[in-house]
């Protein structure tokens, strides 16, 4: 960590510029390691990285890098520095609305971090409305209009003809989508809960419209986000009984499974938290042990989770698998 921020720290002439085809590579491979939550080793890799993109001049690696380091920093508890790199990756992006986008869910989740979730929503709402159609503002009405200067036709269906719902392949929906499951995850933080439904009602109709894009931009945005922001922010508002009968419907989906470790280790370990809210500390037990079977990392290095253990494991007898859990996290001898 003191790596990371140090070279978050370095203002002066960063090194002889690398290839670009060589640096987008390092920033895949820094992506993969995050996705499959493999923090300690992408620990080691970010501040070269950081280094070896500053002299890039490619504002998309300089995004992308910054992205990550905010993504890890807020999982590893240093939520002030992670706001520090998503800041960063806002300044590179410029002038790019896609790309200021991206950089705004890092904004976003890191104010979220540090309970400052009506920053949040402000910081996430207005970046959302710039890259989405006007016409997405409920998953009733189809997803059509304009797109900055551009208009968006609507997608052929299976007889050729035009649809109802927006273009498939806008990749920039995608991230619109994921800043509106953010805004409405920070919208439950701060109460505003018919608003956090209607964000996820918005975000439901733009994950119906896309179809066949290739997420370059790494958002893991589809129906299932959706479904798992339902249920994530129905335990926000206090409604564990509904969140957790949602959670058994879409595990149970083929789209669970292809979503990657970190996203599902990460979310289980919010479900563990619902399960405590009504007192089923079997249920709580579980979802941890799940979450340390797909990403390990995910239980093991997130001061968040070290929290959920502590409370589950107060049990007496503690549940099966958590008492083993929270040896591995230091909290028993």
């Amino acid at each position: 960590m003191d790596d990371i921020r140090a070279a978050l720290a370095r203002y002066g002439t960063p090194q002889a510029p690398q290839k670009t085809d060589e640096l987008r590579r390092q920033v895949g491979y820094a992506w993969l390691s995050y996705q499959h939550a493999h923090y300690g080793q992408l620990v080691r890799v970010l501040p070269g990285l950081l280094h070896a993109v500053q002299g890039a001049r490619s504002p998309e690696l300089l995004v992308q890098a910054y992205r990550i380091t905010s993504s890890l920093l807020v999982k590893l508890g240093e939520a002030d520095l992670g706001w520090l790199a998503a800041d960063r990756a806002m300044s590179a992006a410029r002038e790019d609305p896609s790309l200021a986008a991206t950089a705004a869910i890092s904004v976003g989740q890191a104010l979220r971090a540090q309970d400052r979730a009506h920053l949040a929503l402000a910081a996430l709402l207005p970046a959302a409305n710039r890259v989405l159609p006007p016409s997405s503002h409920s998953g009733d009405q189809e997803v059509s209009g304009t797109f900055g200067d551009q208009t968006v036709p609507k997608p052929l269906d299976q007889q050729g003809q035009r649809g109802s719902r927006g273009q498939g392949d806008r990749p920039e929906w995608a991230v619109g989508g994921t800043l509106l499951l953010q805004a409405a995850l920070a919208a439950a933080g701060c109460g505003e809960h018919r608003q956090a439904d209607e964000l996820v009602d918005r975000a439901a109709g733009i994950a119906a419209s896309l179809r066949g894009y290739d997420d370059p931009h790494r958002t893991n945005f589809g129906p299932i986000a959706v479904e798992l922001a339902r249920v994530l922010v129905a335990a926000q508002r206090g409604d564990a009984v509904e969140a957790l009968r949602r959670h058994s419907t879409v595990v149970r989906r083929e789209g669970w499974r292809r979503l990657p470790a970190e996203y599902r280790g990460a979310y289980l370990v919010d479900v563990a938290r619902a399960y405590l809210q009504v007192g089923d500390l079997r249920g709580a037990a579980r979802a941890l042990v799940d979450a340390d079977s797909v990403a390990p990392a995910e239980v093991r290095c997130r001061p968040l989770a070290r929290t959920v253990i502590a409370d589950v494991a107060r049990a007496q007898p503690a549940p099966a698998g958590v008492a083993r859990l929270a040896t591995l996290v230091g909290l028993t001898r």
